[in-house]
């Protein structure tokens, strides 16, 4: 069986869709009502319920990036305890955790994608309450959990840039974007399909258990600035809104993000053989569908 804890977010909601596409593979789904990580009892009693769990999808996080600056507590109790509870849970019980970081543990000046083994220093609450839940959970539990760091993610679910720009481009003529915060896009669904496939290579016996533990990165392909990424949604979308690029220093917010935060991709595409899209080409599936929704 596969948990997915988070299951109503944004990358939730993805794994939720893509379980229609799998009937044969036994899903069990939690939202943050039915199973809060931060709070250890609940953990623990939740997986005596439930045992037969040989995999856990962690898709609750505290992602509010600049909420967190003023309420730390809150991004730990789910970024730091929850992951450790849940990775104590996945010893106890033999399960693999697959957890998802962020591109904000890494802040530095270089120009040249981040391979997993480059030094990290989050400069915000939230990019160190990511790292400290990666560490928490590899310390409890390094010969089975997987950590993914990805980047920039949206989908048609949830609250995400896309749907922001979407919203304000609709209403407006001209909107200020920052243009020299450079990263990549991940447009959840590849995320996620890609961790299914990683799944079926374990169960199919083609990568052993073992090979899958520590952290490796995931992001769409290409490389740009929210600036790049906004003008690209009111082309494809065809909104006439006027995007007009500006420097990080003129818009100040309260956590700080990463000049450059590319992530290498090399790792995860040689060992598990992923057809990893474009950006751009992901960004226009997600808008049709988006589209088809309305």
């Amino acid at each position: 069986m596969i948990l997915v804890t988070g299951s109503t977010g944004q990358l939730g909601s993805c794994f939720q869709q893509l379980s229609k596409g799998n009937p044969s593979t036994d899903f069990l789904f939690a939202d943050s009502e039915v199973l809060d990580i931060s709070d250890k009892k609940c953990v623990q009693r939740f997986f005596m319920e439930h045992q037969n769990i040989e995999w856990v999808i962690n898709c609750a996080a505290y992602t509010a990036v600049d909420k967190a600056e003023s309420e730390p507590e809150k991004a730990r109790q789910a970024n730091v305890k929850g992951v450790k509870n849940l990775a104590e849970a996945c010893a106890a019980c033999g399960a693999t955790l697959i957890h998802f970081s962020t591109d904000y543990v890494y802040h530095s000046r270089q120009n040249t994608p981040f391979e997993e083994s480059d030094s990290v220093s989050p400069k915000s609450v939230y990019g160190s309450s990511k790292l400290a839940g990666e560490r928490a959970a590899l310390k409890v539990y390094p010969q089975g959990t997987m950590v993914i760091r990805t980047s920039w993610v949206y989908s048609p679910y949830g609250h995400n840039f896309v749907k922001t720009m979407l919203r304000l481009g609709a209403g407006r003529d001209s909107l200020n974007v920052v243009s020299d915060q450079i990263g990549t896009p991940t447009y959840a669904p590849d995320l996620a399909a890609a961790v299914m496939q990683i799944i079926h290579q374990v169960e199919s016996a083609d990568v052993s258990k073992e090979k899958i533990a520590g952290i490796w990165h995931y992001s769409n392909e290409g490389v740009a600035s929210w600036y790049d990424f906004a003008v690209a949604i009111f082309e494809l979308s065809h909104l006439k809104c006027r995007v007009s690029p500006i420097k990080t220093s003129d818009y100040p917010t309260p956590a700080r993000r990463p000049p450059f935060s590319v992530l290498s991709k090399s790792k995860i595409k040689a060992t598990f053989h992923l057809d990893i899209p474009h950006w751009r080409q992901s960004l226009e599936v997600c808008l049709k569908e988006m589209d088809e929704k309305v």
